[in-house]
């Protein structure tokens, strides 16, 4: 492995070592809906964040809502001592991707079949804190 790319390797899982991550696989809800989802959520602050979940009427939300919690704990892990309010944390990305698809047959008139496709999906959320000093500058 050249200079560059060790460097460049070691940049990357220095930066790992501050995001927080969680990730749902095989979520068996289509990713158009859960998209919806996401989509109202994304740059949020946890708290309101959670909030919005928790009110929504959509059944996606209670997964994302699950997760969010998920990644929450992982980062309560990493930070020990430091409470949530003051960390200013947010929703740094949120990505669904489409997962496998269950293949089924249904009847349809004259004896012919339709498929119906019955999608999942993949979520990854990924927390970041706002510094404070940054702001300052």
């Amino acid at each position: 492995m050249g200079a560059r790319k060790r460097n460049k390797a070691n940049e990357l899982k220095e930066a790992k070592k501050t995001q927080y991550v969680a990730v749902l696989k095989d979520c068996p809800t289509s990713p158009r809906k859960m998209r919806l989802v996401a989509d109202m959520v994304r740059g949020m602050e946890v708290n309101r964040a959670l909030d919005v979940l928790k009110f929504s009427s959509k059944e996606a939300s209670r997964k994302v809502e699950k997760l969010l919690m998920s990644a929450i704990a992982n980062w309560q892990a990493k930070n020990e001592g430091t409470r949530l309010e003051e960390s200013q944390l947010f929703v740094k990305t949120i990505a669904v991707d489409s997962g496998r698809q269950l293949k089924r047959l249904r009847p349809a008139p004259q004896g012919r079949a339709h498929r119906i496709r019955k999608r999942s999906n993949h979520v990854t959320l990924c927390l970041d804190s706002k510094n404070i000093e940054n702001e300052n500058a």
